[in-house]
């Protein structure tokens, strides 16, 4: 279980994040079309998986906005933007903001997905609803980057994410460590961008705090 701020004070998340070096849950999401989707619809793509409380909310509004600007720039990688939303919201917003590529993802009809992934929001005023959060996976689907956002009000690591999306392959990975409130990430090196096994490694101007 995770511990996130808003407005000063303390919620807590169902869990925490998928481990690195592990494949990410499976899901049943709705898109904008009502269709229902798993993760599996996505094989051999790399993903970034956006998640977020809401999206008529500042900083989530700002989060699209701004992936789908970084999602130009990718080769084989998807962006997934995932919230409680209802399908025709998702769609509203992207026709109004002229958001056009990013995949929007309703937890319509299965809402799994916040357990398998440790990001419901389990009281205060946004209880139910998905905290923030920034998930990378390579082509197999496996953990390569996460970032569990601290504090609400506050925007994820645009950069951090999108080098990992960039350096992500489906070569094994090793461990990597990732809390809520703290983001170690070591970036891939070498010839066939492969993380190091060594935790030392995070030590590299990457890390922080969120």
């Amino acid at each position: 279980m995770a511990e996130i701020t808003m407005k000063g004070k303390a919620y807590r998340t169902s869990g925490s994040l998928p481990a690195t070096g592990s494949v990410a849950p499976d899901f049943l999401l709705t898109t904008t079309d009502l269709s229902d989707v798993s993760l599996s619809a996505y094989k051999g793509s790399r993903l970034i998986l956006n998640i977020f409380p809401s999206l008529y909310t500042r900083v989530c509004a700002e989060s699209i906005r701004r992936f789908n600007q970084m999602a130009e720039s990718l080769d084989n990688t998807k962006v997934l933007c995932i919230s409680r939303d209802l399908p025709f919201a998702h769609e509203r917003f992207n026709a109004q903001e002229g958001i056009d590529n990013v995949i929007s993802l309703s937890e319509l009809r299965n809402i799994q997905f916040g357990e398998n992934y440790g990001l419901r929001i389990m009281d205060g005023p946004f209880a139910g609803l998905l905290a923030r959060a920034v998930i990378v996976v390579d082509e197999k689907h496996r953990v390569v980057y996460s970032e569990q956002v601290s504090d609400v009000d506050e925007e994820p690591d645009y950069e951090t994410a999108l080098e990992a999306a960039r350096s992500a392959s489906g070569d094994d990975v090793g461990p990597e460590h990732s809390v809520a409130g703290e983001v170690c990430t070591k970036m891939p090196t070498g010839e066939h961008a492969r993380l190091e096994d060594d935790d030392e490694a995070c030590d590299d101007g990457r890390a922080g705090n969120v």
